[in-house]
């Protein structure tokens, strides 16, 4: 019996590792920021009232990602000549 139950914990453990899929970074475009929270700041907020709830209350503000509004720009049109 409880060979059993150390197998099947361990089947289970093993399956559950096997699923594991790296994080995906997301870089939110609002960032709490100011005292006690870093370069660039809070970065988890998808709208500016998300993070001004957050804020609220804080003494800090709400700025904009720079890793959102500065990352790698889309390319452009290729000129032909």
């Amino acid at each position: 019996m409880r060979t059993s139950l150390l197998l099947t914990v361990l089947t289970f453990g093993v399956a559950g590792l096997a699923n594991v899929t790296p994080a995906g970074a997301r870089d939110y475009p609002w960032c709490v920021q100011g005292r006690g929270v870093g370069y660039p700041g809070d970065c988890m907020y998808q709208t500016r009232a998300q993070c001004l709830a957050s804020a609220s209350g804080r003494n800090v503000i709400c700025g904009v990602n720079p890793r959102a509004a500065f990352g790698q720009q889309r390319r452009g049109y290729r000129d032909r000549y």
